[in-house]
């Protein structure tokens, strides 16, 4: 970029030191009128500027802006008695904090670079102080600074050099950093003030569009605060409205209350023009609350010539006693002529202000300490200079943790909760590889259907819904439920029937109530299947009777299915508990060793996981294997069930073969339906009254079911009577087995030597333990950034507390 000027421009030309004349005034807010307690408090917060507060808290501070060349640096000179730099170009392109406090030594200025990267803030000392010997050396050292904040790229210690070229093109336009200048002596204002650049209206050829936002929003960057007294400076050379700052100050103060107005350089008011300013120092345009001044700086030559800071005065007042139309307005506006009546309009307003935020500034102090803290206590704790008992200490704790864990507590979040939808789904998916006994001939099936047992509907919850049919009939286990997709596929039920679908997600972390519900083909077999399994089965058997392998066979083609629905039982148990141990390392071990040991850790665990998911699958395929043959010694519920099964398909085959006869029988037991024949008796009693008549005596109804002769397939009845009661036995004992097996292999097997297998796996208790925990126990930069970030916050925030109950006592 060019150095074009973007403000008032007097090369190598100052306002000479204040006491070259011999004077020794006090300069601006340092005089000696000013009440006891207005010092006070503009000491307070200077104290407050300097704990590095302002940071977090909205401390008042005084803001100059205007548009280019509106006289900004003339009036703060003149306020502070601080000589700017005014040569083009640096000068206007970053703002100019000045931290100014009285004291009793001599006078000093200490410039410091405020640069913001990646979020933080530092301070940079930029060169050895100044004190009053070398005062002169003040605006090119301020100088300097600005140029190294407008060049990031190169190391401030460049622009120290006395042979460094201060025009040489700068890396950035403007610059959001700033300079900082801490002055003190016993001549100083205890004053805050910032110098922002200029708003620009527009750029040159060699410009760039973005500064004018940009110096937009640095500048509504420090007046947007409350506490912040807006000295608003409008140069009387060029037309109100072309100076945008006016506009900017009414964005963040919109009544006028914190706004301080300021003319500059009213000798330069085009001939005629004089009553269009004159009515702002009435406040008949744009009125401000605290009303608009007009102050008159030194010019070009006379800055050239050396006037010192009271000569500038002694001009000042002259012009407007001397110069129309200032030395004829009304006497109650003439209090808004002059720097002198500016500045103590100035401290009066800063100081009330002060006061006023006091208590505000308290309260928010002491409330920024109690978050500071609760947010310190939230981060891991900092590591100690011991990293092998600090490694040693996690890997115990995310032990004890994952012990917890895997024995469950109420959360629906936990292991075990989320568990629970896989086992229940494993076992009605066992439960659906039931068969389907049909003690009719597959030909004529359809036009007979077969009953759900009654005795099993208050047995086994979901499996009431349950309906049995005919060939071909699909079932749904929950047929009302809305999830269900697809038609139901058509089915050619045999022995040899393929395996019924699990519907339970592979994801990694199927979450509690995801699992569908599958749909399930039943495994149905006729009793003429049943005969021909028997007797090609057959050896040496008396006629009627089938080997005891016919049985054995029906309930291995059973078992085989339970074989895919336990191994995707525990390959999802796996991936759950997989999903929730990599969340507990991720709690544990996330905030050391720069993400090293999290990734370590999670290797390792995956490997202790797979090991324990083997041994649960080795245990799983031991079941199986025990379920091949057929055994149980719970023989009466085997034989109670084989027995109610039994009578069941009897039933069933008699009424098929027999219909009348135990329509009638039925008929019987339920009277009021019974339609009396024309005679007056229905058939069953008049055959009852027969039988009676030939001896029978003590008969009933039912009875005569027993007349009945075999059909020659009771022998088939009783393989389906034997199988589906084996049935009831094993899958019962399977649903538990598997899930215990899982749980005491998988689930609360990773517990087991964990610890040690971490201490091994790491290598932490081999010769190079210390090494490996040192480099462990790093903690993740953002982590220890953060602690950092609030570890000084919270002791900015403490000292600027002490200060506060220095002013209470």
């Amino acid at each position: 970029m060019s150095n074009s000027s973007y403000d008032e421009a007097s090369p190598d030309s100052s306002l000479s030191d204040h006491n070259s004349s011999g004077n020794n005034q006090s300069v601006g807010l340092a005089n000696a009128q000013l009440s006891q307690d207005r010092r006070h408090m503009l000491d307070l917060v200077n104290r407050l500027h300097n704990t590095g507060v302002q940071v977090d808290i909205d401390l008042p501070l005084i803001a100059v802006i205007g548009s280019q060349s509106a006289g900004k640096s003339s009036l703060i000179e003149s306020i502070s008695g601080i000589t700017l730099p005014r040569a083009a170009g640096t000068c206007t392109r970053c703002p100019t904090e000045c931290r100014l406090a009285r004291s009793s030594g001599r006078w000093q200025c200490i410039v410091s670079l405020h640069r913001t990267k990646n979020g933080q803030v530092s301070l940079e000392r930029f060169g050895q102080p100044i004190f009053e010997d070398a005062k002169h050396d003040v605006e090119d050292r301020i100088r300097r600074a600005q140029r190294a904040i407008l060049n990031p790229g190169k190391p401030a210690q460049y622009f120290l050099m006395a042979e460094n070229d201060d025009h040489s093109e700068s890396e950035v336009n403007f610059s959001l950093d700033r300079v900082s200048l801490q002055i003190s002596g016993p001549d100083v204002a205890d004053l805050s003030f910032c110098d922002l650049p200029g708003l620009i209206a527009g750029v040159g050829r060699d410009g760039d569009e973005k500064d004018i936002s940009l110096v937009q929003g640095l500048v509504g960057s420090y007046i947007k605060n409350p506490s912040c007294i807006i000295l608003l400076t409008v140069a009387c050379e060029t037309d109100f409205q072309n100076q945008g700052a006016q506009e900017l100050a009414k964005v963040y103060d919109p009544e006028g209350k914190r706004t301080i107005g300021v003319l500059t350089k009213p000798d330069r008011i085009p001939i005629g023009e004089e009553p269009n300013w004159l009515c702002f120092i009435k406040n008949e345009k744009e009125s401000l609350e605290n009303n608009w001044y007009c102050v008159k700086q030194p010019g070009s030559n006379e800055l050239k010539q050396g006037m010192n800071w009271t000569d500038a005065r002694r001009s000042e007042e002259q012009f407007f006693s001397f110069t129309n139309p200032w030395c004829e307005i009304d006497e109650i506006y003439k209090k808004y002529l002059g720097t002198s009546n500016l500045v103590s309009r100035l401290s009066s307003i800063l100081s009330d202000l002060i006061s006023k935020r006091i208590p505000e500034i308290q309260d928010e102090i002491e409330r920024s300490i109690m978050r500071t803290k609760m947010a310190l206590g939230k981060l891991p704790k900092e590591p100690s200079r011991d990293p092998y008992n600090d490694i040693a200490a996690l890997l115990f704790e995310f032990a004890a943790d994952l012990s917890r864990h895997v024995e469950g507590f109420p959360d629906k979040d936990g292991i075990i909760q989320t568990i629970l939808p896989a086992r229940n789904m494993f076992r009605r998916t066992i439960r659906s590889t039931v068969p389907e006994f049909v003690p009719f001939e597959k030909w004529h099936s359809a036009s007979n259907a077969l009953k759900k047992p009654t005795f099993l509907a208050n047995e086994e919850g979901e499996e009431s819904d349950w309906v049995s049919g005919c060939e071909g009939e699909v079932i749904s286990r929950a047929p009302n439920r809305a999830h269900e997709e697809g038609p139901v596929e058509e089915h050619n039920p045999t022995c040899e029937e393929s395996e019924a679908p699990l519907s339970i997600p592979r994801a990694e972390t199927p979450p509690l109530g995801s699992y569908e519900q599958s749909q399930i083909t039943l495994n149905i077999i006729h009793i003429d299947e049943v005969l021909n399994r028997g007797n090609e089965a057959r050896t040496r058997e008396l006629p009627g009777n089938y080997p005891f392998v016919v049985q054995e066979n029906f309930i291995k083609d059973i078992i085989k299915k339970w074989n895919k629905p336990a191994d995707i039982f525990c390959q999802t148990v796996y991936a759950i508990m997989n999903e929730h141990v990599k969340k507990l390392v991720a709690q544990h071990f996330s905030a050391f060793g720069q993400g090293g040991l999290e990734h370590r850790v999670k290797i390792l665990m995956q490997e202790h996981l797979k090991k324990c998911m083997n041994n649960a699958i080795r245990h799983i395929i031991w079941l199986l294997d025990i379920e091949e043959r057929p055994f149980t010694l719970n023989d009466h519920y085997f034989q109670d069930y084989k027995n109610k099964f039994l009578a069941h398909y009897r039933n069933a085959r008699e009424k098929q073969c027999h219909p009348r006869l135990i329509a009638s029988v039925q008929a019987e037991a339920a009277p009021q339906l019974t339609e009396e024949s024309p005679q007056g008796g229905s058939s069953l009693n008049r055959a009852m009254a027969a039988l009676a008549e030939m001896g029978l005596n003590g008969l009933k109804p039912e009875d005569l079911a027993k007349l009945i002769s075999p059909d020659g397939k009771e022998h088939a009845l009783v393989v389906m009577a034997d199988v589906r009661a084996y049935f009831q036995v094993a899958y019962k004992r399977f649903v538990d087995n598997v899930p215990l097996a899982v749980d005491r292999d998988l689930v609360r097997g990773v517990r087991h030597d964990v610890l040690k297998m971490l201490n091994t796996g790491l290598g932490i208790t081999g010769p190079e333990g210390h090494l490996i925990c040192r480099e462990l126990a790093q903690e993740n930069q953002n982590i220890s950034g953060k602690r950092e970030e609030l570890s000084k916050k919270l002791e900015r925030m403490n000292m600027a507390s002490q200060e506060l109950l220095k002013l209470r006592f």
